[in-house]
């Protein structure tokens, strides 16, 4: 083997720049070529590529975001996308390809690897929704900011004896909202993969305050909503319109917060760089040794890679007990 490429897909996440690193450096160990592709699928399909080597990936560790850029291409589902994909990474004499994203990142990545292109997924998404991994670049990043943006707000929940309802981000998975709301301290934490009883909700925040607390803190997962248990109907997701509800139904002034795409940004913490250095250094080596159609992820500690053939076939499941251990310490 003598030269690879790299490239990052789908949202981006704080320490994709450190896999792209160490993808670069391990492949310069090895004396290997790494091209980088830059804006994903639209960059293989318009032959953006550009040459990396170590000095090239200097200081960029610490950096959030994506130094490849990130960009959707419309065009790579169809046949003649993919053919001018697979045709200018042979042109350009590429015998491995690195993903970096998520999910979908992945799906395009296997169609690279049907044709013939050796294909290693490393899984970078904030939402941490990835299965055969504990942990995919990005999560722990955000959930620090997260957890930083609530302390914040308690400073003014408790100044002014107000009910904070914050909305963070995932739209399918809870991961972002439990942990932080866990780490944080909030009294409530609604996500999309528990049904959302928003009387009870308020039933707690009322036993809170009767219990001398001075405010209260609700994180919701953007994607909480449709379902809500209620006695009456309630069709609409918005964080306003939950905090609507509860400042109706229990008397008490509420605010609400949406921090948006400040959750993907900032300096990757150094969970986020180590994991994504371990990652993209054993994507080379698997790319070295012949392997393609996996992904590589961390299950206890340790990098594991999992066929994405098998990935797919798997959802990731959430451990309940985190959400019963976060009310259970937000009752008293």
């Amino acid at each position: 083997m003598q030269k690879i490429a790299v490239l990052t897909s789908g949202g981006d996440a704080p320490g994709m720049n450190a896999a792209i690193r160490a993808v670069v450096r391990t492949a310069g160990f090895h004396q290997l070529g790494v091209l980088g592709v830059m804006r994903g699928f639209h960059g293989l399909i318009h032959n953006e590529f550009i040459e990396l080597n170590p000095r090239s990936v200097a200081d960029i560790i610490h950096r959030g975001g994506t130094i490849l850029k990130s960009a959707r291409s419309v065009e790579f589902p169809t046949p003649e996308g993919q053919a001018s994909a697979i045709r200018n990474l042979r042109e350009a004499g590429v015998e491995g390809l690195i993903i970096i994203g998520g999910d979908g990142s992945f799906r395009g990545g296997m169609r690279l690897q049907a044709a013939g292109i050796n294909v290693i997924g490393i899984p970078a998404t904030i939402d941490n929704d990835i299965p055969c991994t504990d942990y995919s670049i990005g999560f722990d990043t955000t959930v620090n900011t997260v957890v930083e943006a609530i302390n914040k707000i308690r400073d003014t929940a408790t100044s002014h004896e107000r009910i904070y309802v914050v909305e963070v981000m995932g739209r399918h998975s809870g991961y972002i909202a439990l942990y932080a709301g866990l780490a944080g301290g909030a009294e409530t934490v609604l996500i999309p993969e528990v049904e959302a009883d928003l009387d009870d909700v308020c039933q707690r925040i009322v036993a809170g305050y009767k219990l001398g607390k001075a405010h209260s803190i609700v994180v919701v997962a953007e994607g909480v909503g449709g379902n809500f248990k209620t006695g009456r109907s309630l069709d609409e997701s918005s964080a306003f319109r939950i905090g609507n509800y509860v400042k109706a139904k229990t008397g008490f002034e509420t605010r609400v917060t949406v921090l948006g795409h400040i959750q993907r940004g900032g300096n990757p913490t150094a969970q986020d760089r180590i994991v994504a250095s371990r990652m993209g250094a054993r994507a080379v080596e698997m790319l070295r040794e012949g392997q393609g159609g996996y992904m590589v992820g961390v299950v206890h500690t340790a990098i594991r890679a999992t066929p994405l053939e098998e990935a797919f076939r798997q959802e990731k499941t959430m451990d309940l007990e985190f959400y019963r251990l976060a009310h259970i310490l937000a009752s008293q």
